[in-house]
């Protein structure tokens, strides 16, 4: 089964899904609900997806408190669903400490792939639970801001929001 649902937020619309496993899709603004449930439709069958608030009630309370700055850490269970290579930059990416940046080409360092930082920036675009994995947070080498799945000025928001340094 799967829960999905959106709510209102000072970024704009948030659509969410949770499966049994944990919250597994978040759509910032720019992404549509159609964008939303195509991956739904490609990842879940149909008959398996239902609204549900009540279900999604602990992500859209934590997505707001990190909004409103009272959450610094999301404590929810996930469910990452991407291929080996995009979970390990993922899960790297979590490790990431708020209000910090990293490039990368650093990222790519962690995840002993020194050579493979367009990779690493492509797993970031397919990143299924922005915010939740902070993606936000990996920069450019050059020390701009590079890509983000909501859009640059939400990326540029969430960094000024943690109060991420040299932004």
């Amino acid at each position: 089964m799967l829960y999905c649902t959106s709510f209102e937020t000072i970024i704009g619309v948030i659509y969410v899904a949770s499966s049994e496993n944990g919250v597994c899709k978040i759509s910032l603004t720019l992404e549509s609900a159609d964008e939303f449930r195509s991956w739904i439709k490609k990842h879940f069958d149909e008959h398996e997806v239902v609204e549900n608030r009540l279900k999604n009630k602990d992500v859209i309370e934590q997505i707001k408190l990190y909004l409103a700055r009272k959450l610094k850490k999301f404590e929810l269970p996930i469910d990452l669903i991407g291929t080996d290579f995009q979970k390990k930059v993922w899960r790297e990416t979590m490790k990431i400490p708020y209000g910090n940046t990293i490039t990368y080409s650093a990222l790519a360092r962690r995840i002993h792939k020194p050579n493979s930082y367009r990779a690493v920036a492509n797993a970031l675009g397919a990143n299924p639970l922005p915010i939740i994995v902070p993606c936000h947070r990996v920069i450019a080498s050059d020390g701009s801001l590079g890509g983000y799945t909501g859009g640059v000025k939400i990326k540029e928001f969430l960094l000024g929001l943690e109060g991420a340094r040299g932004v």
